[in-house]
């Protein structure tokens, strides 16, 4: 019998109490239990970047994290990037305006990445996003794209 523990969390601002198992990971609770599927898997070793989160405003690794130790903690998924169902957020805007995405699949990884680093650096120049991104990795843009369109966001975003 697999050992298990509850554990209580905020996702994209809403309350959770969940029974896991203390093997389970971070990314695999937020997919299979709380269905929060924006949150992809790549390499599963913390090295692509697909997984990244926002834990207690700080991006992490969530294919490297038992979701056992988010117990307490607060996270955002690109699910809760939005403010809403009908509105898209700055960064999500500007990736759509910029052509920012391809496949799609390093996408939220990517989007989680920028919101906190456009918070901390809401002027960045472009060696800086590159900088930023260094921990996520795209095989289909060629970053070009990417870097447009978070320079786009910071712009929108200083806007508001």
């Amino acid at each position: 019998m697999a050992d298990t523990r509850t554990i209580a969390l905020t996702v994209n601002g809403r309350r959770y109490e969940e029974t896991v198992e203390t093997r389970c990971t971070l990314a695999d609770f937020l997919r299979q239990q709380l269905g929060l599927t924006g949150t992809h898997l790549g390499c599963e070793h913390g090295v692509c970047g697909a997984c990244t989160i926002l834990l207690d405003g700080r991006s992490a690794r969530s294919c490297l994290m038992l979701a056992v130790q988010a117990n307490g903690h607060e996270i955002m998924t690109v699910e809760g990037i939005a403010p809403d169902k009908l509105t898209l957020h700055p960064l999500q805007e500007a990736f759509r305006d910029n052509h920012g995405l391809q496949c799609g699949f390093c996408t939220p990884g990517i989007l989680i990445t920028l919101i906190e680093f456009l918070r901390d650096n809401p002027d960045p120049t472009e060696d800086e996003v590159r900088v930023a991104l260094s921990g996520n990795l795209c095989r289909c843009t060629g970053y070009q794209g990417i870097v447009a369109a978070a320079l786009d966001a910071a712009k929108r975003l200083r806007a508001v």
